[in-house]
């Protein structure tokens, strides 16, 4: 089956659900050394058809005030989260990207780091345009291979066209050729599942693709 029928299949025979379930995908790595930095991956990759989701950012600034689609946090206010283990939790369990002013990492390190970490949310330093980084993060997801070799990132909504979500998932492949060190001689398999259905393999031509 193409990527589309599969698409099509894994929407079928899942049972209706009351929200808007998004499509997961699941990819497992092979022949790939992790003990190595330059194996590791962590990069915001705008999908072409965006993620069918409202995207939640915090940008921790204190030359920034106001900014469209994202709330700000200064740096007073760093320190005094950092402390309210469940206020902090509470809001990273919400938000899906940090993002932060290059001379407040250390602090936000310091203070947030033992909470952002363990789940993989840690900021992205924003250099340069900052609308700019702020709006394609609208769009996007979070690659991360760090400690295990698979990647699970969203990469559509129900809502969304099968024809959307298939560009995401054929756009998304071919970025990770190009970023492995090995190409898709790196890729094992990869599955796709809605939120709440049980993963179905996709049949990619990883020589084609």
């Amino acid at each position: 089956m193409t990527i589309l029928e599969r698409i099509k299949e894994v929407k079928e025979k899942s049972k209706k659900r009351n929200f808007n379930q998004r499509y997961d995908l699941i990819i497992n790595l092979k022949y790939l050394d992790l003990k190595k930095t330059e194996n590791k991956i962590d990069e915001i990759f705008v999908l072409p058809k965006g993620t069918g989701k409202e995207t939640a950012i915090i940008f921790f600034s204190d030359t920034t005030k106001k900014m469209e689609d994202c709330k700000i946090i200064k740096s007073s206010e760093i320190e005094k989260l950092g402390k309210n283990k469940k206020t902090a939790k509470k809001i990273i369990d919400q938000t899906d990207f940090f993002l932060a002013e290059p001379k407040l990492m250390p602090t936000v390190g310091k203070y947030l780091g033992k909470f952002l970490a363990p789940v993989g949310k840690m900021p992205k330093p924003v250099v340069g345009d900052v609308e700019k980084m702020i709006k394609n993060s609208k769009d996007a997801v979070r690659i991360v291979v760090n400690k295990q070799p698979i990647i699970h990132t969203i990469v559509g909504s129900e809502k969304m066209s099968d024809n959307d979500v298939e560009e995401n998932i054929r756009t998304l492949l071919n970025f990770l050729k190009s970023k492995l060190p090995r190409g898709k001689n790196n890729i094992k398999n990869v599955y796709l599942k809605l939120t709440m259905g049980r993963p179905t393999q996709l049949e990619v031509d990883l020589h084609g693709q």
